[in-house]
């Protein structure tokens, strides 16, 4: 339903002998049957005389847009852009318009916009225009004939100049004119085709393994592997399109994306991960000539085989591994498709028993360094490089103890530990296994939940420096700190021992042992460490 905002504020102008129309993103929602994320109003009316018609607005802009503020409670609905006609000249580095003119006729306007379904404005004649009624009653359905519609046509008028209706019908993302004038206006346009795509083909649980909505584990990660042909027909899944010519465009300008700037290639990038079809996208990045100006980085592994543990190349295994990530979170995301960047320049060897040491720690500098050059956000980059240094954890029901549980949860950090899982999945999902969560990884979660209340950190021992300080009447010293690394080592092996009247003792008998002896104590935990690391390497080579 078309909001009371919305409505007043059309009401509002069209009284003071105004046009006004619902127009954009918001109307393609409508008909495709999803909840705008936000209102715009179209109106011939300029930006001063909007300004006069509703006193509690913003303008500061150069693009004539005002903003309303409507005081509704609903935080889409809270501030209401309401934008003149208007007419654009030549593009400046095929970002932004030169010149701005504002004009009289509603065509005009929506003949500068990207896409056909994005330039169709809607006319609201009645309050009673539900979303239902409006699918039934356009165009889209006249050949459907809905067995029911409780409003006539006339509660509405769409006003669409360029068949954005059709193509809607026929799920088509097309540019408003000749696609080469639309790309060379603002170069960003050729990701928001692949992005619109992405967004609005609709989920129909064809090779979706996970439901977000209740958590569950779907039949086809319980199947059988998946087949090579998975990747080859990944596309399949989307419901919409691009355009032929428009799609040769895009491949035709697509170095023009250089000329953008990181941040709203960033913007741009981080919505299609967000989006339901994340493996997609940026296959179709990769097939319009897109990625290498976005993530250059990717491409090195198309093409370059693994070993025995893989049926697809390392860039296939990227792909189907961000298509079958059970998060919706966007760093876990970017880390099921960063987690083997690094593995191209880490390769030795070749054939079934090539080698990517240390693969995990070099990719989690390179995810760094592209979220950087994109201008992520340092919380984004260093949560999504922790999950890429972190995704090798090893872990067999019979060879890790609880402790290496417990050094686990500390090096990892119990806020991180479900992505780490999340992205275990989609490694293993991407790598055409039968099963996301084998028995081992069931037990490893039990575990972590067992020992998550244990300490990992000298921060939840029973006892601090101060206390020390107090135990033996010295002075801040290194020997302080010695001790409680010890201490924390030992009931990493033994939660048991971390009782203030246990610890009390221990620090007596400890601070008998000089600095030396002391880091030695705790340089066996360094070494275990170690001998874990050691297991895992055994374990993925089959050597015992």
């Amino acid at each position: 339903m078309i909001p009371s905002e919305v409505k007043t504020i059309i009401k509002k102008l069209e009284s003071v002998g105004f046009e006004a129309f619902v127009v954009g993103g918001c109307v393609r929602d409508l008909l495709t049957e999803k909840t705008p994320h936000d209102w715009d109003i179209t109106t011939n009316a300029k930006p001063e005389e909007i300004q006069k018609v509703f006193p509690h607005n913003f303008y500061n802009n150069k693009f004539g847009t005002v903003t309303v503020i409507t005081g509704s409670k609903d935080a889409v609905l809270k501030e209401i852009e309401i934008t003149a006609y208007r007419a654009e000249s030549a593009y400046v580095d095929k970002r932004w318009p030169e010149k701005i003119e504002f004009v009289g006729k509603l065509e005009d306007d929506l003949a500068r916009r990207d896409f056909t379904v994005n330039a169709i404005a809607l006319k609201v004649k009645s309050e009673k225009l539900k979303v239902k009624s409006l699918m039934q009653n356009s165009k889209i359905c006249k050949d459907q004939k809905p067995a029911t519609c409780n409003l006539q046509p006339a509660t509405y008028s769409i006003i669409d100049p360029f068949n954005g209706l059709d193509d809607i019908k026929h799920k088509i993302i097309r540019t408003v004119g000749d696609p080469d004038q639309r790309f060379n206006e603002d170069a960003l346009r050729l990701m928001r085709a692949i992005r619109f795509v992405c967004q609005l083909s609709f989920n129909n649980g064809k090779n979706k393994p996970f439901d977000f909505a209740q958590g569950k584990l779907l039949d086809i990660a319980r199947g059988k592997p998946f087949k090579d042909k998975e990747m080859r027909n990944i596309l399949s899944a989307l419901s919409w399109q691009i355009e032929e010519k428009t799609f040769a465009a895009i491949k035709k300008h697509s170095k023009s994306l250089a000329l953008i700037s990181s941040e709203r290639t960033r913007d741009e990038f981080a919505k299609i991960i967000l989006s339901e079809y994340p493996a997609e996208g940026v296959e179709l990045l990769k097939e319009t000539g897109l990625l290498r100006y976005i993530i250059p980085e990717l491409e090195k592994g198309i093409g370059v085989r693994q070993n025995r543990h893989h049926i697809y190349t390392i860039y296939e295994h990227a792909i189907l591994s961000l298509k079958y990530c059970p998060s919706p979170k966007l760093e876990v995301r970017l880390a099921a498709l960063f987690h083997d960047i690094a593995k191209p320049e880490t390769k030795r060897g070749a054939g079934l028993d090539a080698t990517f040491y240390n693969h995990d720690i070099v990719g989690a500098n390179v995810a760094r360094r592209i979220l950087r050059r994109l201008r992520f956000s340092n919380e984004v980059i260093e949560k999504t490089a922790h999950l890429v240094r972190n995704h090798m954890f090893f872990y067999n029901v019979d060879e890790v103890s609880e402790a290496g549980v417990r050094r686990l949860v500390k090096r990892v950090g119990p806020e991180n530990l479900k992505d780490v899982v999340d992205l275990r999945i989609a490694d293993r999902l991407g790598s055409g296994v039968p099963k996301a969560k084998p028995y081992k990884l069931r037990h490893l979660e039990y575990l972590i939940d067992k020992v998550s209340r244990d300490p990992i950190s000298v921060k939840m021992l029973k006892i601090n420096g101060n206390d020390i300080i107090k135990i033996l009447e010295v002075k801040p010293s290194p020997i302080i700190g010695a001790i409680l690394n010890v201490l924390l080592a030992e009931v990493l092996e033994d939660p048991k021992l971390n009782t203030k009247k246990y610890l009390t003792g221990r620090v007596k008998e400890l601070s008998k042992l000089s600095l030396d002896k002391l880091k030695a104590k705790s340089v066996e935990f360094i070494e275990e460490k170690k001998e874990e690391v050691e297991l895992a390497e055994k374990s993925r080579f089959g050597v015992k």
